[in-house]
C-alpha cells in the first residue's frame, strides 16, 4: 500500500506541473493589459504602470513568470491580488466557507441518495421504486438556479425556517439551505446510481450463497449488497466533492455565500489574473488528493481489490 501511495504521489507531480502551466498560459494569454485595466477610463501615470508591472512580474518573459509562480507554490506564496491583499489570505477566508458548504451538501446527498437508492433497488418495479425514479428525473431536469430561488422564496421568505442569505462569517446554520439546494441534483444522480448498483449486486453469486447459508436479510443487505454497491457511488461522491470545492458559483451568488465560486467569479470579472491562477491551482491540488483518497478507499469497500507492486 505504501508503494502504491508513493507511485500515485509521483504520478501527480507531472499532472500538477502540466495543469498549472496550461492554466497560467491560458489566463495570461488573454488579450488586454490587466494593469491598464485597473485604472478604467483614467489615464495612468507611466511610472506607476511600470512599478505595478515589476511588482507582479509582468515585465518578465512568460516562462520566468511561470517559474516564479511555481517557486511561490512550494513556499506557500500565491502572490498578491490587484487589491494589494495576499492571495493566501483570500484563500484562507473563502475555502473554509466552501468546505463547510460542500461537507453539508455531501452529507445530505449521501444519506438521502444512498438510502432511497438502496430501498428502490431492493424493491425494483414496485411503487416506491417508480416514485423515486420519477422524482429523480424531475430534480435532474430542473436548473439549479430555479431550485435555489424556489427554496429561498418558500423556506426562507414565506416559512421563515432559514435565512434568505448567508450572514457575516457564514455560520453553519445559514449554510443548510444552500447545501440542500446543492444536494438536490446530486441526490438524484446518487439515488439512480445506487439503485442500479444494488440491483446488479443482488444477482451476484456471493449474495445467493450468503442467502443459502441461512444468513438473515439484515446481514446480507448491509454487508454483502450495500458494501459491494458503493464503489461507483464513492467515485461519484469524490468527483462531486471536488466540484463543490471548486465552488458553486450560481448557488453562492444567490445566497450571498462568501465562498470560492463567488470570489473566483468576481476575480475573473475584475481581471485579477494572479487570484484566478492561484485559486484554480489549489482546486487542482484538491482534485488530486480526493482522487488518491478514493482509490485507497476502494480496497476498504471491496476486499478483492489489492494494490500489488
Amino acid at each position: 500500500m505504501a508503494g502504491y501511495i508513493l507511485r500515485r504521489v509521483l504520478q501527480a507531480v507531472p499532472v500538477l506541473l502540466g495543469t498549472t502551466f496550461l492554466i497560467y498560459f491560458m489566463v495570461f494569454a488573454m488579450p488586454g493589459d490587466p494593469i491598464v485595466a485597473l485604472f478604467g477610463d483614467k489615464t495612468p501615470n507611466p511610472a506607476v504602470i511600470e512599478q505595478l508591472r515589476e511588482r507582479y512580474h509582468f515585465d518578465q518573459p512568460f516562462i520566468v513568470q511561470y517559474l516564479l509562480f511555481l517557486k511561490g507554490i512550494f513556499v506557500g506564496d500565491f502572490g498578491i491580488s490587484f487589491s494589494g491583499q495576499p492571495v493566501t489570505e483570500i484563500l484562507a477566508k473563502t475555502f473554509p466557507v466552501t468546505l463547510r458548504l460542500a461537507a453539508l451538501a455531501i452529507f445530505f446527498e449521501m444519506v438521502a441518495g444512498i438510502g432511497v437508492g438502496l430501498i428502490a433497488g431492493l424493491r425494483k418495479g414496485k411503487f416506491f421504486d417508480s416514485s423515486a425514479l420519477a422524482v429523480s428525473l424531475v430534480l435532474i431536469s430542473v436548473p439549479v438556479f430555479v431550485i435555489a430561488f424556489v427554496a429561498q422564496l418558500v423556506f426562507a421568505i414565506q416559512l421563515g425556517w432559514f435565512r434568505a442569505t448567508v450572514g457575516p462569517g457564514a455560520p453553519l446554520q445559514d449554510l443548510i439551505l444552500p447545501a440542500l439546494v446543492l444536494a438536490t441534483i446530486s441526490f438524484a444522480q446518487i439515488q439512480r446510481l445506487t439503485r442500479s448498483s444494488v440491483i446488479e449486486t443482488s444477482g451476484q453469486d456471493f449474495v445467493r450463497t450468503a442467502a443459502s447459508k441461512g444468513l438473515s436479510r439484515r446481514r446480507i443487505v448491509p454487508v454483502h449488497i450495500l458494501r459491494n454497491s458503493l464503489i461507483p457511488v464513492v467515485t461519484y461522491l469524490a468527483v462531486d466533492f471536488g466540484t463543490l470545492m471548486v465552488g458553486a458559483t450560481v448557488t453562492e451568488g444567490i445566497f450571498n455565500v462568501p465562498g470560492v465560486g463567488r470570489t473566483l467569479y468576481q476575480a475573473i470579472i475584475r481581471g485579477e489574473r494572479p487570484t484566478v491562477v492561484a485559486f484554480v491551482t489549489v482546486m487542482v491540488l484538491i482534485y488530486l488528493v480526493v482522487n488518491l483518497l478514493v482509490d485507497l478507499l476502494y480496497a476498504v469497500l471491496d476486499p478483492r481489490i489489492r494494490y500489488a507492486k
